[in-house]
């Protein structure tokens, strides 16, 4: 084996077997990690080079890997398991599983990526998976389908759908027709994980375009009978797009649900624009346990935001989520993209997520009680100082 394809391999295990640590940032709400979970150093050689000298005597890389991001997470057979986007170097991504037994670090690829039944000759890419672990027994996975829109004589136009797969076993996938609404395009489609009113639940993301949300509500919330047919004649605005806030372009759902004794706890993403482009982060909000379309709780802001390196990369200022593990013991890892580029980890808990979310009052919508919010804990604190000689 040409020697620097050697040295890769030696690198690629060093990688894996690297420390994960907590960094020092703190809000006591999540404890962000110091290195990403998934990098595209992380996909082990033998997917890019042909390790034959004969047919590769220069130790050329032949099918390089771009970016890995925005994983779909569940924990199966006692590992941590992420359903990983992967770019390659042709700007078309695919799927591949990586599993760990430690949530923070040490995850693996595993030998293949995943080989989805080709039963569209117009879809070009696919990306951005949740996975589902539903009650009626099977793993769902649900992803953004994407072919050129030929209505319009543009290069650059497209047409996404969502598409939904099955399995047991992260291994064999079964693939299902797409899902079908009323709305010109469809993104960010999200499987509730369990049954409402005998009926399979959808968290949907209405678009008029490929990229604008245009006159679509925001997050919104439709049944259907049929998972093997999936078809939502109505779907309900959960949670909303607002002018000048973190959701103003558009948002979107991003991991499942998490079932809490207070309600089911959402980890979505919202966009606004800025004169550097769409700044993408991420938000939470609290639906009703017995009506999963009826918001009970919105934190005002974001939940997470890009820092640092994580500004930086192929669509910079934008962190993504479509993952989140909630353990046994009550923590939830929380795994999400920076700038479509790598994969990290933030960890929190069940106690945490639901004080944020009921605790942090809602955004007021205008400076001037914006203000009025901020003076008020102030004046709280400042009280609180006095009263105990601080």
């Amino acid at each position: 084996m040409n020697p620097n394809i050697e040295k890769a391999f030696s690198d690629y295990e060093a990688l894996i077997a690297k420390e994960n640590k907590p960094s020092k940032f703190y809000n006591g709400i999540y404890t962000r990690y110091e290195n990403p979970v998934l990098t595209r150093d992380h996909v082990p050689p033998f997917w890019k080079f042909d390790l034959d000298e004969e047919t590769n005597p220069l130790g050329l890389e032949r099918l390089g890997v771009n970016a890995v991001m925005n994983s779909g997470a569940i924990k199966l057979d006692g590992k941590y398991c992420l359903v990983a986007r992967v770019e390659g170097n042709d700007r078309k991504s695919f799927f591949a599983v990586a599993r760990s037994e430690n949530p923070v670090q040490g995850f693996r690829f595993d030998d293949y990526p995943v080989v989805l039944p080709d039963t569209d000759p117009e879809e070009t890419n696919v990306y951005d998976m949740r996975l589902t672990q539903h009650e009626d027994g099977y793993i769902y996975g649900v992803f953004c389908s994407e072919s050129k829109d030929k209505t319009v004589n543009d290069l650059s136009a497209a047409f996404a759908s969502a598409g939904i797969v099955r399995t047991k076993d992260l291994v064999n996938w079964e693939r299902l027709p797409n899902l079908k609404t009323k709305s010109p395009q469809q993104r960010n489609c999200v499987l509730h994980p369990e049954f409402v009113n005998g009926k399979y639940a959808f968290y949907t993301r209405p678009q008029d375009s490929f990229i604008e949300a245009g006159g679509q509500g925001g997050v919104s919330f439709g049944l259907c009978d049929d998972i093997t047919n999936a078809v939502i004649d109505e779907e309900k605005v959960v949670s909303p797009r607002r002018y000048h806030t973190i959701t103003e372009s558009k948002n979107g759902a991003g991991a499942v649900p998490i079932k809490t004794e207070k309600g089911w706890l959402h980890i979505a993403h919202g966009v606004r624009n800025t004169a550097a482009g769409l700044r993408y982060v991420l938000y939470v909000f609290v639906t009703d346990l017995q009506d999963p379309a009826k918001l009970i709780a919105e934190p005002g802001g974001f939940f997470i935001a890009p820092l640092g390196a994580e500004r930086v990369g192929d669509v910079s200022n934008v962190v993504f989520t479509n993952g989140a593990i909630a353990d046994d013991d009550g923590k939830v890892y929380i795994y999400y993209a920076s700038s479509d580029t790598r994969m990290h980890v933030a960890v929190s808990s069940i106690e945490q997520l639901l004080d944020y979310a009921f605790g942090t009052p809602s955004d007021p919508l205008r400076s001037p009680d914006c203000v009025r919010q901020r003076c008020e804990l102030i004046k709280k604190n400042l009280e609180y100082m006095q009263k105990h000689g601080k």
